[in-house]
């Protein structure tokens, strides 16, 4: 807490004092905009924590993270699919490589596919685009060698399906009453495709895990699947199932930071509602 408390107050100081110094000298002129003094502050500060609390996380010290259900559920899908010896099939959502979204669905499938290598299940991971469907080989193919896997990789694991979201859609759809999976997990960017695919899914009686950050998709993941990982849960799955220390000091750090700056935010509606102007700040910042 005196950490936090510390890092309020800094941020609230120098805030105040580059919008009240600066404020007559916004001509963009010269190598820095001074005006804008404050962001630098902000991106130092939020920079130090992440760093700070990585260190923390490296040298041993263990770090609280929240259960969440959708993730805790993965090795149960894995494990229910092996039993009734039917695959598992994971959508990487329906966004390019250079979407995060993409990325942080890329993340949980190595874990997905390691799980899935331990148990010989197999993965069916149906791809949209050419460049995401080259990355999920790559790890699947990694996650296969890391469990001890060395067979060459099934090539109806990762395949390439359509360049069209809705073509897409369809053909996941026939896979999924031919095929029932027993465990259909989605993670990624999704559009108007999401509630088709999660209807087949649902049609085919597999359990269902999806997480994405679109809020206009995440009612039809809540509704038709059976746990939904939703916006920032979705963006920190990645060092909930790998307890990689970097990236769990990396959340905490930002974590701590989004306390700091929902602080700052109520303190500037405070001050505005009650009447506390720059005025008032630039006389305050004098006297100290």
């Amino acid at each position: 807490m005196k950490i936090l408390s510390t890092t309020v107050t800094t941020l609230l100081v120098f805030n105040i004092w580059a919008a009240t110094a600066f404020a007559q000298d916004a001509a963009p002129t010269g190598i820095f905009r001074f005006e804008r003094i404050n962001i630098l502050i902000a991106a130092v500060l939020f920079s130090a924590a992440v760093l700070w609390y990585i260190r923390r996380a490296v040298n041993g010290e263990k770090f609280y993270i929240r259960p969440l259900p959708g993730l805790s559920a993965v090795d149960e899908a894995v494990g229910r699919a092996t039993e009734m010896g039917r695959p598992v099939v994971f959508i990487p959502g329906t966004g390019e490589l250079d979407k995060i979204q993409t990325i942080a669905g890329l993340s949980v499938l190595g874990r997905v596919a390691a799980a899935t290598a331990r148990c010989r299940t197999p993965l069916r991971v149906p791809v949209l685009y050419p460049l995401p469907m080259a990355a999920a080989n790559e790890v699947v193919k990694q996650a296969y060698l890391d469990e001890g896997v060395y067979e060459p990789l099934d090539p109806q694991t990762v395949q390439y399906v359509a360049g069209e979201s809705f073509s897409y859609s369809a053909r996941i759809g026939g896979m999924m009453l031919r095929e029932k999976p027993a465990a259909a997990i989605y993670m990624g960017e999704f559009s108007a495709e999401s509630l088709l695919i999660a209807e087949m899914g649902q049609a085919a009686g597999a359990i269902q895990i999806a997480g994405t950050a679109e809020p206009e998709q995440l009612p039809f993941f809540i509704a038709s699947c059976d746990y939904t990982l939703i916006g920032e849960e979705f963006y920190a799955a990645s060092a909930y199932l790998s307890g990689e220390p970097k990236m769990l000091g990396a959340l905490r750090g930002q974590d701590l930071m989004k306390i700091v700056l929902v602080i700052v935010i109520l303190g500037g509606v405070a001050s505005a509602t009650i009447g506390w102007g720059e005025q008032i700040w630039r006389s305050l910042l004098q006297t100290l």
